[in-house]
């Protein structure tokens, strides 16, 4: 899946999101709004990843989503 369709579906990939990254808040979500840059920005905050880890965690997911 890309991010693209992501984006597209969001209010449906908020769920699947809350499955992988459970600390993830509503709050959060509704402001990354389908922004990979932000949900990456956000998962960096919550889980205490680097900005390099949390981008290489997003794209493994995004891969999984098949």
């Amino acid at each position: 899946m890309n991010w693209d369709t992501v984006k597209g579906n969001w209010k449906h990939t908020k769920g699947l999101i809350k499955e992988k990254w459970g600390e993830l808040t509503d709050d959060d979500l509704t402001r990354a709004e389908g922004r990979k840059d932000q949900l990456i920005g956000r998962i960096q905050e919550r889980y205490g990843r680097t900005r390099e880890a949390a981008e290489r965690e997003v794209d493994h997911w995004l891969k999984s989503l098949h």
